[in-house]
């Protein structure tokens, strides 16, 4: 082949290497591109939306924030005659003081989140919370009209809480209508203004709440093929492991410890102590629902029988020999009816939201 020809060639297969390195640059940049893009629309599916009146708005949105879930706080007018209102206006138009949620549905279900807002008003009263007099602390929640499941779910769990109440609920559950954002220096107040007029005890946010529906009781065929012998004859039968030959008895791991049985949560690392007693000890259960207690009379001694709520698994017992500095209680739990969770495995596992619980 002439000498000419083969350079021609060369030339050719060159060109042909550089113009599919570039393409194959480009798809590979396009794909990184499209990947970030995809969990950005995953993550933008949970986000859903509501609006909660509950008197002055500027507590209600300083508490809203510190819950787990909620991704963006805004304060606003809600629900009033007009589509236009300022805060010297609500008088006229009468908007209720609100707050729009913005949400993670994954991490906080909007069950979950209405019975936090139920924890800090007072679902009795007309027009008043707190010592807030008039129309625009009402208390309410409102809806988008793209999310008519919501409807159903809040008139659930308000009928859920008229079962714990003689007197009426007052609380609204309507459409969103003329909602309208409040001036600037409403947004963050608490936050801009540390020591500001607030009705609502703050730290109700940092109360976990664990539903016992989420947590169900499996058959006793199924508690006889998942549990070893131990775990079954300590939880269903309400025998004993021995003292320091146990699981978690010397557990120092920063996590949370949840029923055997059912998964509920029932105590955090936080709460752990040595006692010297040989089995794992704390000082409180992670929230007081998720526990019971019974009188327990076996071996001629009076003690109190600690269970699980939800699957009414025998844990141990309690005794007030505890820390005083902590309440002077001491809880002596079996390993055998517990499952310990790691700090860095609790969001995989579905306990992202007791994390802050962990320290």
């Amino acid at each position: 082949m002439p000498r000419i020809c083969k350079v021609a060639l060369l030339i050719l297969f060159c060109i042909l290497q550089a113009f599919g390195a570039q393409n194959l640059a480009q798809n590979q940049t396009q794909t990184t591109q499209e990947k970030p893009k995809e969990k950005i629309m995953e993550s933008a599916q949970n986000l859903k939306t509501i609006y909660l009146a509950g008197g002055c708005f500027w507590g209600l949105e300083a508490y809203m924030k510190k819950i787990y879930g909620v991704q963006s706080i805004e304060v606003g007018y809600a629900n009033g005659k007009t589509q236009e209102t300022s805060y010297q206006m609500l008088h006229v138009s009468d908007h209720a003081e609100s707050v729009k949620v913005v949400y993670d549905s994954e991490k906080l279900p909007l069950e979950r989140l209405l019975k936090y807002y139920f924890k800090v008003i007072d679902p009795t009263s007309i027009n008043k919370q707190g010592n807030d007099r008039g129309r625009q602390y009402r208390t309410g929640i409102y809806y988008l009209p793209e999310s008519a499941g919501d409807e159903l779910i809040a008139r659930a769990e308000l009928d859920t809480l008229q079962s714990k109440y003689k007197e009426k609920i007052q609380v609204e559950l309507e459409l969103l209508k003329n909602y309208v954002r409040a001036e600037e220096y409403h947004q963050d107040y608490l936050a801009k203004n540390p020591g500001g007029y607030c009705h609502i005890d703050l730290n109700k946010a940092r109360e976990p709440i664990i539903e016992a529906k989420d947590y169900p009781k499996p058959s006793d065929a199924e508690l006889k093929a998942r549990l070893s012998a131990l775990q079954y004859s300590v939880t269903q039968k309400k025998n004993t492991e021995r003292a320091f030959s146990n699981e978690y008895w010397d557990n120092h791991a920063r996590g949370i410890y949840v029923d055997v049985v059912s998964g509920e949560p029932l105590f955090s690392s936080s709460d752990k102590y040595d006692s010297g007693c040989g089995w794992p000890s704390f000082t409180k259960p992670i929230a007081r629902e998720v526990v019971s207690f019974e009188e327990d009379r076996s071996y001629n001694m009076i003690r109190t029988e600690v269970l699980s709520r939800a699957a009414k698994s025998h844990l141990g017992h309690v005794f007030n020999d505890g820390p005083r500095e902590k309440g002077g209680l001491r809880y002596c739990i079996n390993s055998a009816s517990i499952r310990f969770v790691p700090l860095e495995s609790m969001e995989k596992e579905g306990y992202g939201y007791l994390i802050e619980f962990v320290r």
